[in-house]
C-alpha cells in the first residue's frame, strides 16, 4: 500500500530493546492515508513498516494517525506501507471475540460490559456484575464458539453521525474530537456496534475462543479473561509442553499429577514441620550449654 507524506517532524518515543523500554529520538510522520491501526477503542496500534523501516507506534490525534518512526522522510515522498500481519490477525481475533462475547454476555445473563483490555498475552472484559457462576462461564464459552462454528458474516458499514441508525446501535460513546462518519461492526444475527478496531470478516476465523477464568474487578464488578484463536493454540503448546515435563520428573502420566503434587507439597510441609522443631530443640540446648560454661563470654553468636 502506498502513501504521501504529508507532515514528518522530530519526535521521542519509547520502544523495546532487548525486553526493556528505553525512549528514542525519531520522527512522527503523517500519510495522506495509512493502513496501520492507531491505538484506541481497546486495542494497542499495529505495527508495521514505511519503505522497509520499522514503525514502533501508531497514535490517533484527531482525524489522523501518527507514526513513530527513526527515520526521516521527505513530504511529499511516496512511501510505501506494510503492517505486521501477524499481530494485525491477533489483534482481530482478539477484538472480533471480544465482541462476539461482549454480546452474548449480555443477550443470555444481562452482563453488561463497561471495559475491556487486548493484553499481550491474556485479554479480559470487564462486567458488570459482582460474580459469575461457573457455569455460566462454561455456557457461554459453550455458545459462543457455537456461533463461531456456525461462520457468521462479520461486517462493516459507515453513517453518518446523526443517522437515526446510530441510536440503536451498542456504543460506550465516540470520542470528543471524532469528526466524519461514525463506523459500526456487525455480526450477522447477533449484534451491531460502533467500533474504530480491526476485525475479521466471518467468526470462522476466530478459530475458538477460551474462557479461561474471572477475576475480581473494580467494585462491583468482574473481569472476565479469555484467548482467542491463535492464543488458544500457543496456551495449549505451552500446557502440553509443561504437561510433558511433569511427567519426566514425576515419572506418571498427567491423570496422576495433581495427586502426586499434592503428595510432595505435604511431604515438603511436614519436613520443613520437622526442620524448624528440630533447630528449636538444638537453640534449646546451645543455651543450656551456654549458660553452664565457665566462664561465660561476653559475647555469643551462633547461625544456622
Amino acid at each position: 500500500f502506498k502513501s504521501r507524506v504529508v507532515a514528518c517532524n522530530p519526535a521521542e518515543f519509547e520502544k523495546t530493546v532487548d525486553g526493556k523500554k528505553c525512549t528514542v529520538s525519531g520522527y512522527e510522520v503523517i500519510l495522506d492515508d495509512t493502513i496501520l491501526f492507531p491505538e484506541g477503542g481497546g486495542q494497542p496500534c499495529d505495527y508495521g513498516y514505511l519503505n522497509n523501516n520499522p514503525v514502533y507506534l501508531v497514535l490517533r490525534r484527531g482525524p489522523d494517525a501518527v507514526h513513530f518512526t527513526e527515520n526521516q522522510f521527505e513530504i511529499g515522498e511516496h512511501v510505501e506501507q506494510r503492517v505486521d500481519w501477524e499481530r494485525r490477525l491477533d489483534h482481530m481475533q482478539q477484538h472480533s471475540g471480544q465482541h462476539l462475547i461482549t454480546a452474548l454476555a449480555d443477550s443470555l445473563y444481562g452482563f453488561k460490559t463497561t471495559a475491556w483490555s487486548l493484553g499481550k498475552d491474556i485479554s479480559f472484559i470487564e462486567l458488570d456484575t459482582p460474580k459469575i457462576k461457573q457455569e455460566d462461564v462454561d455456557n457461554l464459552e459453550k455458545i459462543v464458539n457455537e456461533k463461531i462454528r456456525l461462520g457468521l458474516n462479520v461486517s462493516v458499514q459507515e453513517y453518518k453521525a446523526d443517522d437515526p441508525v446510530l441510536k440503536e446501535i451498542r456504543t460506550r460513546g465516540l470520542p470528543d474530537d471524532h469528526t466524519g462518519e461514525v463506523r459500526v461492526v456487525s455480526i450477522e444475527n447477533i449484534e451491531s456496534n460502533i467500533c474504530c478496531g480491526t476485525h475479521v470478516s466471518n467468526l470462522c476465523q476466530l478459530q475458538a475462543i477460551k474462557l479461561v477464568g474471572v477475576q475480581k474487578g473494580k467494585k462491583g464488578k468482574v473481569n472476565l479473561q479469555f484467548l482467542v484463536g491463535t492464543r488458544v493454540l500457543q496456551r495449549l503448546a505451552s500446557a502440553l509442553q509443561k504437561e510433558q515435563a511433569l511427567t519426566t520428573i514425576l515419572n506418571n502420566g498427567p491423570e496422576s499429577h495433581v495427586e502426586l503434587v499434592d503428595k510432595l507439597h505435604k511431604t515438603s510441609k511436614a519436613a520443613h514441620k520437622n526442620h524448624q522443631n528440630v533447630l528449636k530443640e538444638l537453640a534449646a540446648l546451645e543455651t543450656k550449654l551456654l549458660k553452664s560454661s565457665s566462664p561465660r563470654p561476653k559475647f555469643y553468636s551462633l547461625h544456622r
